[in-house]
């Protein structure tokens, strides 16, 4: 292909990106020197990461390292990378909504359709039309197979990766829905983006658990959006505390970026937020069973989470409370008989937390149930633990 074709063919790609939703739309060689500088540089850093563990329980991380960073390496046909990003900027402050307590707080990400199913939608479509003008031979990519795509977007120049080694847009602040098209023709590179942090550190600042060990470095095990979502068991005692309210994700260290000032509200219709996602009621989510569980959240990225490990986090919510009232404190006791003996255990200690006197007089029974975890939240309480 002629270097004036591929010109006329990547405006054309920009073009019929933006009318299938698309926000921005840039392009990286996937098999130059500097493609092989960069995946060099991404699998050092993911090694370290997970040599640290830094990856928690996500062990799927360290199979396929070269792949993840190398889009050669996933796919040997590749030599020019699509990145494209939709906008998901909330109306509100997603800070606002730590204050309310008695409310949980899900990520702003998730109070919608589940992302993985509207883009890739968008990215089958884009690479449809690509293959019938091109006959360009295609791959896409958005968030579930080995890409390392925020470095990759970096290079592409929709952004850089902040301190909180999140992407962060000149355009759109922290709000990006990140997906890629891999193909066989070479189009014309774009411009990486610098980063534009300076000195500022509020992304570091603002964590509740502290899970920057360094700014650009991120210990997932301390990371709210690891232990809400993918950490399965129980959350580490030290860490509940921290956790406040939230209960899906965290989304602290993404809203206070400065950059936020450019951000603008999402405009697709098919992302748009869901009311009852947004600040539900933490006793009513208490009470889902499994299959109320897996209704409610049917449509979103939170049914993945599994109900146990969800209702774990609204007990740990639950416990966090600053003025509890007797419904919230009979909220926690009903699942003290819960199946799942993680819930249990979350239970108990929730318990201790705001209300200890109706723990003492639920001892006996307690002492009874056959869960470790259970009994270790009952010996870690009796420690001062």
């Amino acid at each position: 292909m002629s270097l004036a074709a591929s010109d006329t063919l990547k405006e054309n790609i920009i073009a019929e990106a933006a009318a299938q939703g698309f926000d921005l739309c840039r392009f990286v060689s996937a098999d130059s020197a500097a493609a092989a500088t960069a995946a060099a540089t991404n699998a050092e850093g993911l090694r370290a990461f997970v040599e640290a563990g830094h990856h928690g329980q996500m062990s799927w991380m360290e199979t396929r390292m070269e792949a993840r960073a190398a889009p050669t390496a996933l796919w040997g046909e590749a030599k020019s990378v699509i990145m494209l990003g939709v906008n998901y900027g909330p109306e509100s402050d997603p800070l606002a909504a730590l204050e309310e307590d008695d409310k949980g707080v899900i990520s702003v990400y998730a109070q919608r359709r589940d992302y993985h199913d509207v883009i890739k939608k968008k990215l089958k479509a884009l690479a449809r039309w690509l293959v019938a003008q091109s006959g360009a031979q295609v791959k896409v990519f958005v968030d579930t197979a080995p890409v390392m795509e925020k470095p990759l977007a970096m290079r592409a120049g929709l952004g850089w990766q902040g301190k909180h080694t999140n992407l962060v847009s000149r355009d759109f602040g922290s709000w990006l829905f990140l997906g890629s098209v891999f193909t066989d023709i070479e189009l014309p590179a774009d411009e990486a983006e610098h980063d534009h942090c300076g000195a500022c550190t509020a992304c570091l600042d603002v964590c509740p658990t502290n899970a920057f060990p360094a700014p650009y470095k991120i210990d997932a095990r301390r990371c709210i959006s690891y232990l809400t979502i993918e950490h399965k068991g129980m959350i580490e005692r030290a860490l509940r505390p921290l956790m406040g309210n939230h209960i899906y994700g965290c989304d602290d260290c993404l809203a206070v970026c400065p950059w936020n000032k450019f951000a603008q509200v999402a405009a697709d219709t098919k992302l748009a937020l869901q009311e009852a996602y947004d600040r539900p009621d933490l006793i009513a989510l208490s009470r889902l069973d499994d299959a109320a569980f897996r209704d409610f959240f049917k449509d979103t990225p939170i049914k993945r989470t599994g109900r146990d490990s969800f209702i774990r986090n609204v007990l740990v919510a639950l416990g966090n409370m600053r003025a509890p009232t007797q419904a919230h404190i009979e909220a926690v006791k009903a699942r003290l008989h819960d199946d799942a003996e993680a819930v249990r255990a979350s239970a108990v200690w929730a318990l201790a937390q705001i209300a200890p006197y109706e723990l003492e007089k639920m001892r006996p029974q307690l002492r009874g149930d056959d869960s470790a975890l259970v009994a270790e939240e009952l010996n870690a309480i009796d420690r001062g633990a």
